[in-house]
Formats: structure tokens, sequence, C-alpha cells
């Protein structure tokens, strides 16, 4: 499981990373939690990847880690 901490644009977080194969579980606070499948460091790495691609992604302070 990889875990997205982000104070804003929850929302369309959530949205980005289902739409490319993440599963969302949960939220808790500014916590999203995903499902994947594979390598959990490769798909936290793809997930910032495609946040920062984002016209908005770039300017938000967010991190996202491996989660056990």
């Amino acid at each position: 499981m990889i875990v997205v901490n982000m104070a804003m644009k929850q929302d369309d977080v959530i949205a980005l990373l289902t739409e490319n194969g993440y599963q969302f579980v949960e939220k808790k606070g500014i916590r999203l939690f995903f499902e994947v499948s594979g390598d959990l460091a490769e798909k936290a790495k793809a997930a910032k990847e495609l946040i920062k691609a984002t016209s908005w992604g770039m300017a938000l302070f967010f991190n996202v880690a491996v989660v056990d």
C-alpha cells in the first residue's frame, strides 16, 4: 500500500491515480491510501511523477510513501 500526504487537491489526486490503476482505499485527514500491485517503491515513484506532471501538481507540497 502507498500513502499520498497532501492537504489540497485530494479529489483530483484520487481521480488521477485511480485512472492510472491505483485502487483508492481510504482517506484519513491529509493521508490518502492506495492499494497497488507490483513493486511498491516503483509504484510510489510513479504516483509522484503522475502528480507532478499535472498543471497543479508542481505547485503543491506533498509526498508519497510506502506503507506496510
